[in-house]
């Protein structure tokens, strides 16, 4: 069955999955879970949060900046180290989600494009333009998305 974002809601649905992610970065899988929380929000892929502790040791570092979401609260970032590499700011949370959105504290969320490769039961996702979204793209899910030149309107 295929998904258009224009069906999901706003504000945005925090929804259990548990399909298979897989992330490789640096020449490694740092993470592969089937206990994530996809976000589903209107005009955007889903974004999948995953648990800290299903991370490689030592691959999330936090990071300076932080932005505000009107739905979800106030987000932390991190840094995603590899051996050789480090994507700055590559990866977020909510320490203390919002009221509704509870099931995110504990979880991260990465922007695919940053990563070697992202994976959904196996298939490689395709990022969401632009550097501000971090959804992801499968062939289950239908735009347009927001995110490309001339979409922050929407």
């Amino acid at each position: 069955m295929v998904e258009s974002v224009w069906d999901y809601p706003r504000p945005p649905l925090a929804e259990p999955s548990d399909r298979l992610i897989e992330i490789d970065f640096d020449g490694e899988t740092i993470v592969a879970t089937r206990d994530s929380i996809r976000i589903l929000e209107t005009s955007h892929p889903p974004v999948y949060y995953l648990p800290v502790s299903a991370f490689a040791p030592g691959v999330l570092r936090p990071s300076d900046p932080g932005t505000f979401c009107e739905f979800k609260g106030s987000a932390s970032y991190f840094d995603v180290v590899g051996d050789g590499r480090i994507e700055a700011a590559a990866a977020w949370g909510y320490p203390r989600p919002a009221s509704g959105y509870e099931s995110l504290a504990g979880r991260v969320a990465l922007y695919p494009a940053r990563m070697d490769a992202c994976r959904v039961d196996g298939e490689s996702v395709m990022a969401q333009e632009g550097d501000f979204y971090g959804g992801w793209i499968t062939s289950d899910i239908s735009g347009p998305f927001k995110g490309a030149p001339g979409t922050l309107g929407w």
